[in-house]
C-alpha cells in the first residue's frame, strides 16, 4: 500500500529519478561540466521553499530553479525548469539535480494505491513493495520496486546489446573504483546513472538497480550524509562487479511478481519505521503466517522523518480499519484475496478484503516459536540471507530473536553471547538510542527482542522492538523506532536498582578487544565482554573499505607490508594472498622493452579488489557464527 504524496518540507529537495539527474549534465558543455562539482557543493546552501506543485531553489535574487514533482517524483527533464539564460543547459539545473535525492525507479513501479493492474498471463501484480538500502545500513528501505512485465522472458539471452550494457557497467563501476570515493565527481556518477538506464532498457534489471544504489550512496558520501556507511558502498560495489562478470546472474529478473493468494492469516510481530536517504519515509509491519513465514505490510512515499508515524496508522488493506502499528502491537487479520510477492510483502490490490482477528503475545503459539531456534542458528541463516541477491530475499531473513539479561557488559543471550545494543537508526526523530538507554540503566532486566543482524560487527545487534515484565508482571512490547519510552514503563532489574550500566553503544565502528585464533574462537559466558574477530580480519575489512575510499593510487601509498604476515599467522593465509594480489594490482605500473610506462591496468585493479572483498565477507560470515556458538562444557572438571 503506497501513497502519493507531495514533498511536505520546504527546506528538502525531492526524490529525482537517476535518468533525469544523469540528463542534465549531458546539455552541460565541456567547459561547464568541469565546475559542476563545485556547483554542486554551492548547491547545499541554497535555500529551498515550497511551491505550488514542487519546490523552488533560490540560486541569486534574480535567478531560481523550479522542480515540479509527481507523485513526490522529478520524473521528467521538463519538471526541472531555471530561470537565467542558459537554461536548461546552465550549472544551476545540473547542480540542483545532481544535488537532490535519487528517487526509487517509481516509473516502472506502477503504483496505484488502492487498484491493481495485470500482469504476465492475465495475473493480477501487487501494487506495492518496498525495498531495504543499507546500509550495514546499514540498509536503507521502503521505496517501490519494478512491477512485472510480460517483456521479461523466462529465458533471457545474451544479446548484443545486453552484452554492450554489461560492458558499458563494468567500464563505469572500475572508473569509480579506481578513483575512490574522494575523486568520484558528478560526471563519474552520471556516466553510472547511463550506464544503469541502458542496462534496464536491456532488461538487466538487477545490475541496473545495484547501480543506481552505488549512485546514491557516492551522492551520500560527497554530501556528508550521516547515514553513509563506507562498508555498505563497498558490498554494492562487490555485487555489481560480481554481476557483470557472471552474465547469467545478471540475466535472472529481479521483478517482483504479486500474486493472488487464497485467505491468507496473519499475527502482528512488530512496526518498524522507515527512513532512506532517497527521499522515502513511512511504516512497514511485519506479520507471521500460519507456515511460519514473514509477510509484510507498508505504507512508504516520499517525505522525511516526521511521516513515519503518520505512516504508522495508515489502516491495513481491505477495509477493516485496523491500523497498521496496532497489527503489529499485538493484533491479527485475515486477509481475502490479497496479492503477495515472492519475497513475502502483500500489495493493496483493489479486491482485498480484510477482517480482524485475534492476535498472538510474543510468549503464545505461534508467535512464541520464532525464539526457539538457538541464537547461532539463527545467525547462521540470517548471514545466508544476506548473501542472497537484494532483490531475492524473502521478507525478515536478517531478522535476530534474542531472549536474555541486561547485564553490566551489555545484553547477555541465553545460549549466546553477550552483545552490545545498538540504534538501527540514530536520528533524532526516532526514539531508538533514548530507548536502548533507558535499557542499559536496567541491569538484571530480562527482555525478549526483535534484533537486525550486524554481519561485520561480532558484538551488537541494532534493536527494533523489545517486550519485558511490567511492573504489574503483565508483558510489555514496544516498537523501539515509534514509541518513547520513560523510566516508568520499565522497572527496574533486581540487579541494577541502585544504578547504570551506562549508556547504549552507537552504531558505530566497534574497537575488537584484541586479536584471537579463528580456530578456537567461541562466545563468552554471561556477563563477558561482548565477542571479537581476529584484528587481522578487521584490518583485512578496513583495506577493502580504504580502497574504496580513496581508489588505487590510496591502495598502493598505503599499503601495509606487516598484514599479510599477521593473517598467516592466524590461519587466514587466503586473505594473505588476497592482500598481496590487491597491492600488487594497486602499484602495478610496467614498462615495456623501450622503458616506456605501460597504462594502468584498471580492471586488474578490480578483480583484484573483489577477490579481497568477496574473502573477507565470507571469512567473517564464518567466524562471526564461531563467535557466537557458546563454548562446550569443560568435561575435565568433572
Amino acid at each position: 500500500m503506497m501513497t502519493d504524496s507531495v514533498a511536505d518540507s520546504a527546506t528538502v529537495l525531492p526524490p529525482v529519478t537517476a535518468e533525469v539527474a544523469a540528463g542534465a549534465l549531458d546539455l552541460l558543455p565541456a567547459r561547464l561540466r568541469k565546475r559542476v562539482d563545485g556547483a554542486v557543493a554551492k548547491a547545499a546552501g541554497w535555500p529551498v521553499e515550497a511551491a505550488e506543485d514542487g519546490v523552488l531553489v533560490r540560486v541569486a535574487e534574480d535567478t531560481a530553479v523550479t522542480l515540479r514533482v509527481t507523485a513526490g517524483v522529478v520524473a521528467a527533464p521538463e519538471d526541472a525548469v531555471c530561470s537565467c539564460l542558459l537554461a536548461p543547459a546552465c550549472l544551476h539545473r545540473a547542480a540542483v539535480l545532481s544535488f537532490a535525492p535519487l528517487a526509487v525507479e517509481q516509473e516502472e513501479a506502477k503504483e496505484k494505491d488502492g487498484k491493481e493492474e495485470t500482469a504476465g498471463e492475465g495475473e493480477k501484480a501487487g501494487e506495492h513493495g518496498e525495498r531495504r538500502e543499507t546500509a550495514g545500513g546499514q540498509s536503507e528501505t521502503g521505496a517501490p520496486a519494478p512491477a512485472s512485465t510480460a517483456a521479461v522472458a523466462a529465458e533471457p539471452a545474451l544479446t548484443p546489446a545486453r552484452s554492450k550494457a554489461l560492458d558499458a557497467l563494468r567500464d563505469a563501476v572500475t572508473t569509480i573504483l579506481v578513483a575512490g570515493v574522494s575523486g568520484s565527481g558528478v560526471v563519474h556518477r552520471a556516466e553510472l546513472l547511463h550506464a544503469a538506464h541502458s542496462a534496464r532498457l536491456a532488461g538487466l534489471y538487477r545490475p541496473a538497480g545495484t547501480a543506481v544504489r552505488i549512485a546514491r550512496l557516492l551522492g551520500e558520501a560527497r554530501s556528508d550524509d550521516p547515514a553513509f556507511r563506507l562498508s555498505g558502498l563497498s558490498g554494492e560495489l562487490a555485487e555489481l562487479l560480481d554481476l557483470v562478470r557472471r552474465p547469467a546472474a545478471a540475466l535472472s529478473p529481479a521483478r517482483r511478481d504479486y500474486r493472488p493468494e487464497g485467505p491468507l492469516r496473519l499475527y502482528g510481530l512488530f512496526t518498524e519505521p522507515v527512513v532512506t536517504a532517497s527521499g522515502y519515509a513511512g511504516a512497514t509491519v511485519y506479520a507471521l503466517a500460519p507456515d511460519g513465514t514473514l509477510r509484510t505490510l507498508s505504507d512508504v512515499a516520499p517525505g522525511g522523518p516526521e511521516r513515519a508515524l503518520q505512516a504508522s496508522g495508515s489502516p491495513v488493506p481491505g477495509g477493516c480499519a485496523l491500523g497498521l502499528r496496532e497489527l503489529g502491537d499485538g493484533g491479527g487479520v485475515i486477509l481475502t484475496a490479497p496479492t503477495v510477492s515472492p519475497d513475502g510483502r502483500i500489495g493493496g490490490g483493489g479486491a482485498v478484503r480484510s477482517v480482524r482477528a485475534a492476535g498472538a503475545g510474543w510468549r503464545e503459539a505461534p508467535l512464541a516459536a520464532l525464539w526457539e531456534r538457538p541464537p547461532a542458528e539463527q545467525l547462521a541463516s540470517a548471514l545466508a540471507w544476506l548473501s542472497e541477491p537484494a532483490d531475492a530475499r524473502g521478507a525478515g531473513g536478517d531478522l535476530l530473536f534474542l531472549d536474555g539479561v541486561v547485564t553490566g557488559t551489555g545484553f547477555a543471550v541465553a545460549a549466546g553471547p553477550t552483545l552490545r545494543l545498538a540504534a538501527p537508526d540514530e536520528r533524532p526523530e526516532l526514539p531508538y538510542a533514548e530507548n536502548l538507554s533507558l535499557f542499559a540503566g536496567r541491569r538484571g532486566l530480562a527482555l525478549r527482542l526483535i534484533a537486525r543482524v550486524v554481519p561485520d560487527r561480532p558484538d551488537r545487534v541494532r534493536v527494533l522492538a523489545a517486550s519485558w515484565s511490567g511492573h504489574d508482571g503483565e508483558p510489555v512490547r514496544a516498537d523501539l523506532g515509534l514509541r518513547l519510552l520513560n523510566r516508568s514503563h520499565i522497572p527496574a532489574g533486581p540487579a541494577g536498582r541502585a544504578g547504570r550500566a551506562g549508556p547504549a553503544v552507537p552504531s558505530g565502528p566497534a574497537v575488537p578487544s584484541g586479536p584471537a585464533v579463528p580456530a578456537g574462537l567461541t562466545g563468552p559466558a554471561e556477563g563477558e565482554a561482548p565477542p571479537a574477530l581476529p584484528v587481522e580480519l578487521d584490518l583485512l575489512r578496513r583495506t577493502v573499505d580504504r580502497a574504496v575510499a580513496g581508489g588505487r593510487a590510496v591502495t598502493a601509498a598505503s599499503a601495509d607490508d606487516e598484514l599479510p604476515r599477521r593473517l598467516r599467522a592466524v590461519g587466514l593465509t587466503t586473505g594473505a594472498r588476497r592482500v598481496e594480489a590487491l597491492t600488487e594490482a594497486a602499484a602495478d605500473r610496467r614498462h615495456d622493452v623501450l622503458g616506456r610506462l605501460l597504462p594502468a591496468d584498471p580492471g586488474g585493479f578490480a578483480l583484484a579488489w573483489l577477490s579481497a572483498a568477496v574473502y573477507a565477507s565470507a571469512a567473517t560470515e564464518s567466524l562471526l557464527v564461531a563467535a557466537w556458538t557458546p563454548a562446550p562444557p569443560d568435561i575435565s572438571a568433572n
